[in-house]
């Protein structure tokens, strides 16, 4: 008997995380090949949903092909580091995570953004290094334009400063984000903090230093501005965090879980932060909050 079609979909999910190009289509044929060859059900809808998903990629990957700047979301939320060149970036996302990075000591290093995937209190994470900006960026100089457009799309933008240099040079990313109307939450930080002090206000954080790392990843989670909620089901094991944008409901909860299941709760159990007491039962509006557990009712 083959697994349940939701579960096999969650693992098929996680396969892909990640991969993107050749190697996604290739993971993709590999799970066509494992589905079972059901022609009506559950299953012959995966089936259909992977297929759409392996047109999809080789679509894209012909369009990164003409347009490399494109970045494809990855993860709950995407964190874009910008700064000057050779402000330390790719060392410190190379520490973040586990993406081999080209870095030197000399400037545009990076030519093309760089994605790379971490986990943050069990939730995954997209951060993604775009090449180093240049006064003017919001004109095209060091085509400027097409870096700012992948700020537009990310979440919030972790703004990168070495921590030897003057801290003008920092003030002049922000006055090219202004001018090319870019609002997004922003956090200052000083890298190569090992070898200077860091500006008043800013951030100091080392590669060499895991405490300073350790202290960057909270505030990274900061920056996203989600909350984790556990889905609790009798009989299993617990289960990664489901990351949410506040406020969201038991009702938000169930949708994240599948449209099916928002259809029918009828409430749930809470058991954390946001309940009066362990268990308790509450309605589909009620708000849940950071670290709550779940138990959807459906009946």
């Amino acid at each position: 008997m083959p697994m349940p079609h939701r579960t096999f979909k969650q693992v098929v999910k996680r396969r892909l995380v990640g991969k993107e190009g050749a190697e996604r289509v290739r993971e993709l044929r590999s799970i066509l090949v494992e589905l079972p060859n059901y022609k009506n059900g559950p299953y012959a809808d995966l089936r259909k949903w992977v297929e759409g998903q392996l047109e999809e990629t080789r679509a894209r990957s012909r369009v990164l092909h003409r347009d490399s700047i494109a970045v494809r979301r990855e993860g709950a939320a995407q964190i874009a580091f910008v700064g000057l060149p050779n402000a330390g970036k790719s060392s410190l996302l190379q520490a973040l995570s586990s993406v081999q990075i080209k870095t030197g000591d000399y400037a545009f290093t990076t030519t093309r953004p760089v994605p790379a995937l971490t986990r943050i209190h069990g939730v995954l994470v997209q951060l993604v290094e775009i090449p180093g900006l240049i006064e003017g960026a919001h004109e095209d100089r060091g085509g400027g334009r097409a870096l700012l457009g992948v700020l537009r799309s990310a979440d919030a933008i972790v703004l990168c400063h070495d921590a030897a240099r003057p801290a003008h040079e920092l003030d002049a990313i922000r006055h090219e984000l202004e001018l090319a109307g870019i609002d997004k939450p922003t956090l200052a930080v000083a890298t190569k903090a090992d070898e200077a002090a860091p500006p008043p206000g800013v951030r100091g954080v080392s590669v060499l230093d895991d405490a300073s790392l350790g202290r960057l990843r909270e505030a990274i989670w900061d920056l996203t501005g989600l909350l984790r909620v556990f889905i609790r089901r009798p009989g299993e094991a617990d289960a990664e965090p489901l990351p949410l944008r506040p406020p969201a409901t038991v009702l938000d909860v169930a949708r994240a879980i599948h449209a099916e299941v928002a259809d029918a709760c009828r409430g749930a159990h809470v058991w954390g932060p946001s309940a009066r007491f362990p268990g308790q039962r509450v309605g589909r509006y009620h708000v849940v909050a950071d670290g709550d557990t779940v138990e959807i009712v459906t009946r």
